[in-house]
């Protein structure tokens, strides 16, 4: 799997001008200055390949393994196309997911933080200021309802797509609008700070507090593919969340 390095900078987060006034919700407001060191984030979502390849070092729980809604292993009646993002674990194997890849690896991989993510989907300092994550026409760089091939028309796929099968933002990272929504390092829905910040986080508070997640997805609407769009995840089985690689250098 391929890591892109975002080298460091600052940008607007939240509802800027692109976003419209219209699609916004208030989570996204204020919009505030933010500024980020250097990291690495995943050119792709996590595959069903490279999740069954860190999950069979460290257990043979099939489950564990290939916990994919889209999968013959949990009957899915299409063919198998191990480069659909993974989805459908709860937040305890991600946590095993993890753990075992920097095991093996050595290196600090983790899960970004909300601001590391809208950064990234932005295009990181090479951004053009686009609505979605490398464009205005949302078609060229996501799937989403709009564009799902159906069931009924005898596809394979029908719901989440191979990644990187849409164009790439200014980045060269795929699928950050649409495919699976993409869990973030942070709580869900923390208060946007109206003061410049430097790296933040916002990690959970209690056992009670639920993680944020970005990106929109297969069966989501437009909105939810827009690089401000706030949502949430509920650490539960759900074939519409996975997950995206980020890189303590």
């Amino acid at each position: 799997f391929t890591m892109v390095i975002v080298e460091g900078g600052t940008f607007m987060m939240g509802a800027t001008e692109e976003q419209g006034t219209t699609d916004p919700y208030y989570v996204e407001y204020p919009v505030h200055e933010v500024t980020l060191s250097t990291y690495g984030i995943g050119q792709t979502e996590v595959t069903q390949e490279l999740w069954a390849a860190v999950m069979s070092i460290t257990t043979d729980e099939e489950a564990l393994i290939y916990p994919s809604y889209f999968s013959s292993h949990k009957g899915y009646p299409y063919p198998d196309n191990v480069q659909r993002p993974v989805e459908n674990m709860p937040g305890n194997y991600i946590t095993i997911f993890l753990n075992t890849l920097k095991y093996v690896t050595g290196r600090e991989f983790r899960l970004p933080t909300e601001a590391e993510w809208e950064f990234a989907a932005r295009g990181g300092n090479l951004s053009k200021g686009y609505k979605y994550a490398g464009s205005n026409n949302l078609d060229e760089v996501a799937w989403y309802k709009g564009n799902i091939p159906s069931q009924e028309l005898g596809s394979e796929g029908c719901c989440t797509q191979p990644v990187a099968t849409k164009a790439p933002n200014e980045l060269g990272l795929y699928d950050m609008s649409g495919n699976v929504m993409e869990r973030v390092s942070d709580r869900s829905f923390y208060t946007y700070p109206s003061e410049p910040v430097t790296d933040p986080t916002y990690p959970r508070t209690n056992y009670s507090d639920i993680y944020g997640a970005r990106g929109g997805y297969w069966y989501g609407t437009s909105n939810y593919c827009r690089v401000s769009r706030r949502d949430s995840w509920w650490e539960d089985y759900d074939k519409n969340h996975g997950i995206r690689l980020a890189l303590t250098p």
